[in-house]
């Protein structure tokens, strides 16, 4: 039997678009694009608090082919950058390729067709010869396990699903969590709060934002000179793997981090506000955030930072481990992702039905964080240990691109072999040993038990060149059953 499409392209974000123009551009027009939601841009969709922008300047945090010469400002905003993958998608006809409102519930490949079969939340399925994950690492909302969270009777809600209709002017508000999300939106809701609490339960690294808006003289010279924005770019990915060069687990103590430390010291006089924000772990350990209004914001007469654990929650508001309650009107979780399964409830079943859930219950793994043996014509993209600290995840995503499109070219069912995954894998837990992220911190990177499972654990430039060429030799083809007389 013939299948609907050669490649189906699971999830609609940077990875799973870049994979579609990447196919079109080679001439290939039998691909669909399975998006849950109803429009493209993945966590650039999902994610809309206030003050929501990346932490990789723009001119790097786009597909290197198609540079965008009008970005605002060197770091952009959640709104230029979901306008730029729409336009993109729309400029190279991707829309018709998509399916919206279809989200991926199952696949399972077809011993006796040579193909994937792959269900969608409606009840409906496509079959593909080839089947391409694009479901990204930081999508699925984690809430914490307080005791009596349920039973706070005002409103709350995740960063990443923001309840725009909750009013929070003058209301007292509370925050559980102090990453990545919460440093942007902190000092966008202590402007309208009547009180802000913000529950941390570890301090971060920050660097300033050094961010300013491009002036026009500036983008006309990007649209007259491509090769001047191509500088820029290159400019900002070599600043970015020097940082990374530098850094090892245990090289960087405290007392050795002059830029966020002097950051830290000249934004929050308070000496003890300060030995709350100061971390007792290296660089890197976490990925270091970029503000410059997150520790102002701390020094409001209207925010308080508590650091002491949260023991539970009641229909009136928080209360910490000393048993003190702190009122609340709102409580906002800042409280990240579950990061750990990758591919969360969907079930996936390879050869002789075996389970990708069950063959990933120690922790995920993948032969370059693309490839699972046992799973022919099965591609990840963003896949295990394919996330960086340091530079684009973009530059990442078009390495893998171009890896799997190789892979098709072969034109035959292609699973990689378990002996060459588990001896890969083996080598980069040793590599990620001496890694920032294997510190004396906790972090999403890694299990309690410290298996990194979603860092690479070198340079950007150095995994595009792991993957630059398909290395067949690593991989078995899978027979197809013979064709009907």
């Amino acid at each position: 039997m013939t299948a609907d499409y050669r490649i189906a392209i699971l999830g609609a974000g940077f990875a799973g678009l870049c994979m579609g123009l990447r196919l079109k551009a080679q001439g290939e027009t039998s691909f669909v694009i399975l998006e849950k939601a109803h429009e493209v841009g993945g966590a650039w969709r999902e994610n809309t608090y206030p003050g929501c922008g990346c932490d990789i300047p723009s001119h790097l945090y786009s597909y290197s082919f198609e540079p965008n010469p009008d970005w605002p400002e060197v770091y952009s905003a959640q709104p230029d950058i979901l306008a730029y993958i729409k336009s993109v998608a729309e400029k190279h006809g991707l829309y018709s390729h998509l399916r919206f409102n279809s989200e991926v519930t199952g696949a399972s490949w077809d011993e006796a067709a040579g193909s994937w079969r792959i269900s969608t939340a409606d009840g409906g399925s496509v079959t593909a010869e080839a089947f391409v994950t694009a479901w990204g690492q930081l999508n699925r909302p984690k809430l914490p396990p307080i005791e009596g969270r349920d039973d706070f009777a005002g409103p709350s809600f995740h960063s990443a699903r923001w309840d725009s209709s909750v009013d929070l002017a003058g209301k007292r508000v509370a925050v559980v969590g102090n990453g990545a999300s919460a440093i942007q939106f902190v000092p966008e809701v202590a402007k309208l709060a009547g009180q802000l609490t913000l529950f941390q339960r570890s301090p971060n690294w920050i660097v300033p934002r050094m961010s300013r808006p491009y002036t026009p003289e500036e983008k006309a010279r990007f649209r007259a000179e491509p090769a001047a924005m191509q500088a820029v770019r290159d400019e900002i990915f070599e600043m970015a793997e020097a940082r990374l060069v530098a850094k090892r687990a245990g090289t960087l103590p405290v007392e050795e981090v002059p830029i966020p430390l002097a950051h830290l010291h000249a934004q929050v006089a308070d000496p003890d506000l300060r030995a709350k924000l100061t971390p007792d772990y290296e660089v890197g350990c976490k990925r270091v955030l970029i503000s410059n209004d997150f520790y102002p914001a701390l020094t409001r007469p209207n925010v308080e930072l508590v650091v002491e654990a949260i023991a539970c929650m009641t229909p009136e508001g928080v209360v910490d481990a000393t048993g003190r309650l702190h009122e609340a009107d709102v409580v906002i979780y800042a409280t990240g992702f579950e990061t750990k399964s990758f591919v969360g409830d969907t079930a996936i079943t390879g050869l002789s039905g075996a389970s990708l859930g069950a063959a990933w219950a120690q922790g995920p793994e993948a032969y370059l964080g693309i490839t699972v043996a046992g799973f022919p014509n099965l591609f990840l993209l963003y896949g295990p240990n394919t996330n960086l600290g340091h530079n684009s995840i973009i530059y990442m995503i078009e390495a893998q691109v171009e890896y799997v499109l190789q892979a098709l070219a072969q034109g035959v069912p292609v699973a990689v072999k378990a002996e060459a995954m588990v001896a890969y894998n083996a080598r980069l837990q040793d590599d990620l040993a001496v890694t920032p992220w294997a510190g004396n911190c906790t972090s999403w990177y890694k299990t309690p038990e410290g298996k990194i499972l979603n860092n690479w654990p070198g340079t950007a430039r150095a995994y595009a060149e792991a993957v630059a060429r398909f290395d067949a030799g690593a991989y078995e083809v899978v027979k197809l059953p013979e064709p009907a007389e």
